[in-house]
């Protein structure tokens, strides 16, 4: 039996409430098929437009009753990992049933740990909320004070700190539930950062780029496979030129070339690559593959998506 790491993309979870849940109902089929197939299979997603919005939502609130106290980021991260867990369990346990199998979904709302001291808290990078023009997002500058940066030819964004992942720290919850049969939803939006503060944990605002922690996870459970399902169905170099390339296999020296080379945008593929490879890299006889959510179970056979292996 294969264990898969599934890192679902924000394509799987559609642009606002009903997008997503008609974008789930598909993804859950794409996950049934893994499963139905005999793998046991662990789940986390992505919430970079979800967070956006639930954070623009609470600072609006915040400007229309000044008695209402400012909703931390962490918090928010917190509450999108819970209502697109609910969304996605809901579909996949409908999903699996209709297919007669009987096996608990759960979602498991995820702490990640993160160095106070981390540099990358006083760098925003990460992308979250919705694209914009130049123009809104300057207004979006002078009215809230965020921090605006063009997505690798998308649009503009909200950018805010991404530090690195150091503990899951409800790994143990977790593996145990796999080990029990469940498939498990968890680490949601790269999990809720924190800070030990003696023997609290406090959440920092900022949100963990959600491949970081996937591999991360990937690697403690001890899984075969790092499955990173995104909108696009091959990893490609030189993209968008004349000469664009889409690959079938890189292996970990192709990674370290086509990143010192420049190939991937840091707001897109690149963090993908990375963590791909971060995973190989752990343990012999692992692979990490990078495909779309529609391929997902011809990737596993390895027949679509760009596979990163070892040497």
């Amino acid at each position: 039996m294969k264990k898969i790491v599934v890192a679902l993309g924000g394509n799987a979870l559609g642009k606002n409430l009903n997008e997503q849940l008609n974008a789930v109902k598909f993804t859950a089929k794409a996950i049934a098929d893994l499963i139905e197939d005999g793998s046991e299979v662990v789940i986390t997603h992505g919430n970079g437009p979800q967070v956006g919005r639930i954070d623009s939502a609470m600072a609006a609130l915040c400007r229309e009753d000044s008695s209402v106290e400012r909703t931390p980021l962490s918090m928010c991260v917190a509450m999108s990992q819970a209502y697109i867990g609910y969304d996605i369990q809901n579909a996949l346990r409908e999903e699996l049933l209709s297919r007669g199998i009987k096996k608990p979904v759960a979602t498991i709302v995820t702490q990640v740990l993160v160095d106070g001291n981390d540099p990358a808290l006083s760098n925003p990078e990460k992308p979250i909320g919705k694209f914009m023009t130049a123009e809104e997002a300057q207004k979006e500058h002078e009215k809230l004070g965020f921090t605006m940066r063009e997505d690798a030819g998308r649009g503009w964004r909200r950018v805010v700190p991404s530090p690195e992942p150091k503990r899951i720290v409800e790994l143990d919850a977790i593996r145990a539930s796999v080990d029990d049969g469940s498939v498990v939803i968890c680490c949601g939006g790269g999990g809720i950062p924190v800070k030990k503060v003696g023997h609290f944990l406090k959440g920092v605002g900022a949100v963990i780029d959600k491949d970081n922690v996937s591999a991360l996870l990937a690697d403690h459970l001890n899984a075969d496979i790092l499955l990173i399902l995104t909108a696009i169905e091959k990893v490609k170099i030189r993209f968008g030129k004349p000469d664009e390339l889409s690959l079938d296999s890189m292996s970990l020296e192709d990674v370290r070339r086509y990143i010192a080379d420049g190939e991937f945008a840091a707001g897109s593929m690149l963090p993908k690559v990375e963590a791909a490879a971060r995973f190989v890299k752990g343990g012999a006889g692992r692979r990490a593959i990078i495909a779309a959510l529609h391929q997902a179970g011809d990737a596993i056979k390895g027949k679509a998506g760009t596979v990163i292996f070892s040497e």
